[in-house]
């Protein structure tokens, strides 16, 4: 095989998954979007049943998936629907929209399928990404009611947890917000923090379930280091390409810096998600599907050359969200 492998421990994540229900106090919302953080949502999902009252993806597509795979549990689909086409989908999937827009409202009620679909109103209450202004979400319940569309929640999201002042001002918004909600439909869940809301500590606002992603794959936000002992799921092994002596010339499509001596070559590259710029196991620049990396090595061995991603994300100025998905996208995955 010249694939990379993804291992990744399902006990892991139930084990984080947890950790954080515990920390939170609530019921979990698990974000598996962008297939689970690159963990393979299907699985990651279906482990997760005992332990998460509900998910939330990112596109149709992927709650379709789930639901192919056997997942019966309500799954929320944070992209509002763009067309007719996803409205119908999410009618006949049984999944759970956004309302995050009248727009979105009407593509629903247009889509003949109204008394069939259930939905989460998503109100902006400052991240400025997704949601009707707090103001308007009385407004958007009624309309809901108005067009048969079953409103079972309302949510929002923290664009800066950390920040106790940011936090406390979006918890007041999403308060005021949420009780209009549910004076139409007062059955409706209230979530307002991810990982990082669930790491600051007892909002400000009451909620009935947190939603949470980053921190079942073993990772925290910015912000929150060493908060939750949560341990990463995922470990990327490469193969052994070639094991050989050092010519004097080039190594990495850079000059050598010295007489490396011996060298082997790991079958990954950028064009696997890594950064060209290097990593810790390399030596100058990666090509696109090799890396030439320092020490003897035997031909065809496996080599695990990621175990923690924190460090390698720091070093290339992102998170650990980029890097995962990344990552995980061409590997085989395997569950140890």
């Amino acid at each position: 095989m010249q694939s990379l492998i993804a291992a990744i421990s399902l006990d892991t994540v139930i084990e984080n998954a947890a950790l954080l229900s515990r920390a939170a106090a609530r019921p979990l919302i698990a974000v598996v979007k962008d297939d689970a953080y690159g963990h393979g949502a299907e699985r990651v999902a279906l482990a997760l049943r005992d332990k998460a009252g509900a998910f939330a993806v990112s596109t149709v597509d992927e709650g379709v998936a789930l639901r192919t795979a056997g997942v019966t549990g309500e799954i929320l689909v944070l992209t509002p629907p763009l067309d007719e086409e996803d409205a119908t989908r999410i009618a006949a999937h049984s999944l759970t929209a956004s309302i995050s827009s009248l727009s979105a409202l009407r593509l629903l009620a247009r889509a003949g399928w109204s008394e069939r679909i259930r939905a989460h109103i998503a109100v902006n209450t400052g991240m400025n990404r997704y949601g009707v202004r707090p103001e308007r979400a009385g407004y958007t319940a009624r309309e809901a009611e108005r067009a048969g569309v079953g409103v079972t929640g309302v949510y929002s999201h923290f664009y800066l947890p950390s920040d106790g002042v940011c936090r406390k001002r979006q918890c007041a918004l999403f308060e005021r917000a949420a009780g209009e909600v549910k004076e139409r439909f007062p059955s409706a869940v209230r979530h307002l923090s991810a990982t990082g809301g669930v790491l600051a500590g007892k909002e400000e606002a009451e909620c009935d379930a947190v939603r949470s992603g980053i921190a079942l794959y073993g990772y925290l936000p910015e912000g929150f280091p060493g908060a939750l002992a949560v341990r990463p799921a995922m470990k990327l092994y490469a193969r052994v390409a070639q094991a050989f002596t050092f010519t004097e010339g080039g190594a990495g499509y850079a000059k050598a810096q010295k007489n490396y001596r011996k060298l082997h070559t790991l079958r990954l590259g950028y064009g696997d998600g890594f950064f060209r710029g290097g990593a810790p196991f390399a030596i100058g620049n990666l090509c696109m599907d090799a890396c030439v990396s320092e020490g003897e090595a035997r031909f065809g061995k496996w080599k695990c050359v990621m175990k923690n991603v924190s460090a390698y994300a720091a070093a290339h100025g992102t998170t650990e969200y980029e890097v995962l998905v990344a990552l995980a996208r061409k590997a085989v995955k395997i569950y140890v």
